[in-house]
């Protein structure tokens, strides 16, 4: 049985164990969504505090809802201040996914943020990560260093100058490829456009040789197939705002069109 202090998923290890893992983001800044994701089976959600209108105590309860469901509660944080993600690692969250890490420096500094050994993780075992005190100080530490997971986006042109640079930096866990904002800033027509893809390609290539594992949003299974072969292990599919105008709109479609069917 896991202890408290860790997520009950360890998703950490799945994670880098290049495990297939499926995820969501929630963007509705409540407990319900990330209860019924759990309930699915969703092997972790992203609270989308950068998108969305999520502040402490709505990440705080989120978290919450998310160790009692069963799935890990990923942050991606609006941005990346020391005091940012220690706040919700202290509220129990199983990692961060940080937005435009686009140099080894950046990664450098996001480790150090969060880690206790080798890093500047400011320490209390007093939070719901250290079991409100329950979890002695030198546990708390092993446990959190072990458990916490860093994903760093890379969705920036300068990142792929400096990209192998990036994946190397020790601590870091992972990288997310974050196609839309790439598409913007290349002046993309498309997610798919030959240059996303070729950058897509550079970025997975370099994360293989240092056996780190990728995430990608995707936007169907098709989609999580092709980058799969790719190299990518780990999948966000839509929102739990998009999974409700998804099945509002056809729900809506079916049975609005009931009289006119029978007329």
């Amino acid at each position: 049985m896991a202890s408290r202090d860790s997520t009950p998923t360890g998703f950490r290890q799945r994670f880098m164990s290049g495990e297939t893992l499926v995820g969501t983001f929630v963007k509705t800044p409540a407990t319900h969504p990330i209860e019924i994701l759990g309930s699915l089976g969703f092997e972790f959600v992203v609270i989308d505090e950068e998108h969305a209108p999520w502040d402490r105590m709505a990440i705080d309860a989120a978290l919450l809802a998310a160790r009692a469901s069963g799935t890990a509660g990923i942050v991606r944080v609006a941005e990346p201040t020391p005091a940012k993600i220690l706040a919700v690692l202290d509220d129990g969250a199983t990692g961060v996914l940080v937005p435009h890490v686009s140099s080894a420096a950046k990664a450098q500094e996001i480790v150090k943020a969060c880690r206790y050994r080798g890093g500047r993780r400011g320490f209390s075992n007093t939070t719901r990560a250290g079991d409100f005190g329950a979890v002695g100080v030198w546990p708390h530490v092993d446990a959190q260093d072990a458990a916490v997971t860093f994903i760093a986006m890379i969705e920036d042109p300068e990142a792929l100058d400096e990209i192998d640079a990036i994946v190397g930096t020790e601590g870091l866990d992972g990288v997310f490829i974050g196609r839309g904002d790439l598409t913007v800033a290349l002046g993309a027509p498309a997610m798919d456009a030959p240059e996303i893809m070729s950058a897509c390609e550079t970025i997975i290539a370099a994360a293989k040789k240092v056996n780190k594992p990728v995430a990608m949003m995707v936007a169907n299974a098709d989609d999580a197939n092709r980058f799969h072969a790719m190299g990518a292990t780990t999948f966000i599919v839509a929102s739990d705002q998009g999974f409700l105008r998804l099945a509002a709109s056809k729900a809506y479609a079916d049975i609005s069109a009931v009289g006119a069917k029978s007329a």
